[in-house]
Formats: C-alpha cells, sequence, structure tokens
C-alpha cells in the first residue's frame, strides 16, 4: 500500500514556481520551448507534456527495437542466402557508395575496438538507416554509375525477408521504415514526438513486424505500452512520473 501511495503522490507532483525555474534551467528554456508553444505559455502543462512525451518515448522503445532488430537480421538472411555471409563485400549487389562507406566505416570500428570483422559483428553494427536504405532505389556506385537496388538487392534477395506479404514492392516497405527510422531518432535524441501520429507509428510498427513473422508481430503487440500510454491525460497528472 505504501508504494501505491507512492505512485499516486509522484501522479500529482506538485510545480511551485521555483521548481518550474529549476526545471527549465536544467532541460533549457530552447527544449522547454517546444512545449511552451504547444500549451499557450503555460509552463507547469509544458513540463507535464515532458514528461508523457518522456513516457511515450520509453513506451516505444521496445517495440521499435524488436522490430529492428527482426528486420536487419531477415535482410541479412535472405541477401546472405543470394550473395553469401559477407555478401556487403559481393560486388553483385551493388551497394552505392554511401553504403559502402557506411561498411568500411563500421568494420573499421570493429577492428578499432578490438573485433574481428566478421559478418554477424557487421551486420549488428550497421545503423538502422544503412538497413532502411536497401529498400530504397540506390545512389552512385563508387565509377559513378546509378546504383540499381531493385535489381540487385530487392527482387534476387530483399523481398523474400518479407513472408508475411507476398505483393510487397519495394517502395511500400521503404516507406513506412523511413518514417520509422525518423521516429526511431527522434526519440534516440530525445527530442519531441508528441506531435507526430503515434498510433499510426505503432500501427507501422506491427504492420512491418507482420511482413516479417505473424508470431514476432503477436509478441509485440502483447507486450506494447504504447496504447496504454496514449491513452493517458499529459495534462491531469496521470502519467506515471
Amino acid at each position: 500500500m505504501a508504494d501505491k501511495d507512492k505512485s499516486v503522490n509522484l501522479n500529482t507532483f506538485s510545480y511551485s514556481d521555483d521548481i518550474l525555474n529549476e526545471l527549465e534551467a536544467a532541460l533549457s528554456s530552447e527544449r522547454l520551448g517546444t512545449y511552451l508553444r504547444e500549451t499557450d505559455g503555460n509552463r507547469e502543462k509544458a513540463v507535464r507534456l515532458h514528461v508523457w512525451n518522456t513516457e511515450v518515448s520509453a513506451a516505444f522503445y521496445g517495440p521499435l527495437q524488436t522490430m529492428e532488430v527482426a528486420f536487419r537480421n531477415a535482410a541479412h538472411r535472405a541477401l546472405a542466402g543470394q550473395y553469401g555471409s559477407a555478401w556487403y563485400d559481393n560486388e553483385n549487389v551493388g551497394l552505392d557508395r554511401g553504403a559502402s562507406e557506411r561498411v568500411a566505416t563500421t568494420r573499421q570500428k570493429l577492428v578499432r575496438d578490438g573485433h574481428n570483422d566478421v559478418p554477424h559483428r557487421v551486420v549488428s553494427s550497421l545503423s538502422f538507416g544503412f538497413w532502411v536504405s536497401l529498400l530504397g532505389p540506390g545512389g552512385h556506385l563508387r565509377n559513378g554509375n546509378k546504383a540499381n537496388y531493385e535489381m540487385t538487392i530487392w527482387r534476387p534477395a530483399l523481398r523474400s525477408a518479407f513472408p508475411g506479404c507476398d505483393k510487397l514492392r519495394r517502395k511500400d516497405a521503404h516507406r513506412p521504415l523511413e518514417a520509422l527510422r525518423k521516429l526511431r531518432n527522434r526519440i534516440a535524441h530525445h527530442e519531441s514526438i508528441f506531435s507526430g501520429a503515434l498510433n499510426d507509428n505503432h500501427e507501422r510498427i506491427l504492420e512491418v513486424t507482420g511482413w516479417i513473422s505473424p508470431d514476432v508481430q503477436a509478441w509485440i503487440r502483447h507486450h506494447s505500452r504504447v496504447p496504454e500510454i496514449l491513452g493517458k491525460s499529459w495534462e491531469n497528472g496521470t502519467t506515471r512520473f
């Protein structure tokens, strides 16, 4: 009962002017400004909205993490099946200049940190942005020619990473994953996400994961706290912080 009472007290945290001054100094007036604009300059409401934004960002972390790991591993399996475990070294993959440089930088960092640049380490160290970029059209190759990811990556390999959607097109796979990449980066950089289409993004996570594995999709849906947090009001102090 004591713990429950403590939780209630946290939910109804009382903000004095002194506390608001300290929070504004700690968070920075520039950062708090995003929330003040949303709350017509009301500092207490702005801080409560900041708290809610923190909580919903934390709730998105688990679903995003699982979807990202599932996607990169599925993509790696598909590409390795067509081009070998070190597919990123195979010229037939046709990685554009930017992707090739990301692979090279990742491998150099692994070696510098005392690791072998074996495929499983390279795969896990490449950024989410790298994997999402493989669903794009591709940029220019090192020789100046245009890459063609549709023909070298998508059709022969990557579309098989999404067995849950037989008629999925590359562009249709790229669109939701690019939106989720942007959401992930905003969360990773502690930026605001409250003004985004959060319900839509949660559904995107489930949709993309379902293309890869309906069972993993069901697992995310069962454990996700995003719907619960989105159902809370930040204005009356019903968040957990």
